[in-house]
């Protein structure tokens, strides 16, 4: 497995757990009222420099446990990094286009964050999936 790989994989899983823990959190809040009433700033802030730090520390452990693997990227990680990455940007140009709408419609502001965070969320879970399954299948030829 390539540091690349592992990189994916660390931005995958981290993901999914920071963003599981969120909607628990807001969840947990609700206490049968409406969502918008949730207080859902703290949580969302604090989840997302969790998932930073977690993923920097997670990354710099992967380099402690096997210094002296190679951190040297090659034509297939840069494109299979592209591919990702433009796989991932979808979703947030989905997000915005999404939030623009909401706004324009005057939804409320709950609504609007929790759409964006979702995307920044599926984009990095959906671009490191991307980059997981071409490094594991090939790097698909146009």
């Amino acid at each position: 497995m390539t540091h690349e790989e592992k990189r994916a994989w660390i931005m995958l899983v981290v993901s999914v757990i920071a963003y599981g823990g969120y909607v628990a959190v807001v969840l947990g809040r609700q206490d049968g009222g409406s969502l918008t009433a949730v207080p859902y700033v703290g949580a969302l802030l604090w989840t997302v420099f969790g998932a930073m730090v977690a993923s920097i520390l997670a990354e710099i452990v992967m380099g402690m446990a096997n210094p002296r693997a190679s951190r040297v990227k090659d034509v297939r990680d840069r494109e299979i990094g592209r591919l990702g990455d433009h796989v991932g940007q979808a979703f947030v140009i989905i997000g915005a286009v999404s939030a623009m709408l909401m706004a324009m419609a005057e939804w409320h502001w709950f609504w609007i964050a929790n759409v964006i965070y979702l995307c920044f969320v599926l984009s990095a879970v959906i671009g490191s999936l991307a980059k997981v399954i071409v490094y594991r299948t090939g790097v698909p030829q146009w």
